[in-house]
């Protein structure tokens, strides 16, 4: 991570919400690195005591509101929300909770003053209408999911409470991410997770997506790099109050799977396609990310075969496997 920025949020009281998912658990794991335990507070709908992260429902808003107070937050990750492929199974809940989550935290912002807010949204808030391939930051947001709806709504309500409010709230567009430090949650992109985990188990891998489902896919460390970065990047410098673009690299299931099998031949996949296929053919196959290139300094460290090298040999140490 760029070492220019890492002392700007030193001394400040942070609060992520969400810190048992996927993006949570590792952002947790590397805000505590970086500013000491006691000035990190976490929640998540399940508590986990061992990691410090305090059972809080999101629709909780006095107990929320309670957190702030209690312990004069300052700073606020909110990764909070139901993802797009459990979106589709309840969507109705998936809605109530990505909405009524994001206003609990806007309007306890805005009461108590927090410094700054950060609003991951989504690729999955393309839809029609759009460049599939290198897609601009603005296009019109015709999402085909209700975790997309709740997004495009969220980027916009986060602009409002900017210009309404002051409230200095931003977002990036997370791609799908890719680490073996966390389990995924629920989303279109989670077979280039699960792939490492058949493969270490030396199992056939069944994909969900068809072999060409091309899709703007990030390294976790990437994403953490990314989500720091623009919290501690000067006010003056965000120019987008919706939601940046960020990438790390674009692959399909195919690519990937090649990649793998380079290292361990023996490994195969099948793919059978199912109702992730259809959201998946709604994304971009890449996206342009240069306005967050522009704005604050965004650059990707990893590329395909640097993940994958990554990836093998951590989930391998999960299975008790040697590294190959």
């Amino acid at each position: 991570m760029p070492n220019r920025n890492l002392k700007k949020m030193n001394g400040k009281n942070i609060l992520i919400i969400g810190a048992g998912g996927q993006i949570g658990t590792v952002l947790h794991d590397k805000l505590t690195e970086l500013y000491g335990s006691e000035k990190v507070y976490a929640t998540d709908i399940k508590a986990q005591p061992e990691r410090n992260i305090i059972g809080l429902d999101v629709l909780d808003a006095e107990g929320l509101d309670n957190m702030i107070e209690t312990n004069k937050i300052q700073v606020i990750f909110h990764l909070a929300a139901i993802l797009s492929a459990k979106g589709e199974q309840n969507p109705k809940r998936a809605w109530e909770i990505n909405m009524g989550g994001l206003f609990n935290v806007l309007e306890l912002a805005v009461k108590h003053a927090i410094e700054k807010v950060f609003y991951p949204s989504t690729i999955a808030v393309f839809g029609d209408h759009i460049p599939l391939t290198n897609t601009p930051n603005h296009v019109p947001l015709v999402p085909a999911t209700v975790y997309g709806i709740s997004k495009v709504a969220g980027e916009l309500w986060a602009e409002y409470y900017y210009n309404r409010h002051g409230l200095d709230v931003r977002s990036i567009r997370y791609p799908g991410v890719i680490g073996y430090q966390s389990l995924p949650g629920g989303g279109t992109t989670d077979y280039a997770v699960d792939i490492f985990h058949s493969e270490a188990k030396n199992e056939e891998y069944t994909c969900f997506l068809s072999e060409d489902a091309a899709l703007p896919m990030i390294y976790m460390d990437d994403c953490i790099k990314a989500t720091i970065d623009i919290m501690n990047a000067p006010k003056e410098s965000i120019t987008c109050r919706t939601s940046y673009n960020v990438s790390g690299m674009s692959f399909s299931p195919i690519e990937i799977a090649t990649e793998i099998q380079k290292r361990n031949p023996d490994f195969r996949v099948k793919y059978i396609p199912d109702f992730r296929q259809q959201i998946a053919s709604s994304w971009p196959q890449s996206i342009d990310d240069s306005l967050a290139r522009k704005d604050w300094g965004w650059t990707p460290s990893f590329n395909l075969s640097q993940l994958v090298d990554i990836m093998m040999q951590n989930v391998r140490k999960i299975y008790s496997k040697t590294e190959y």
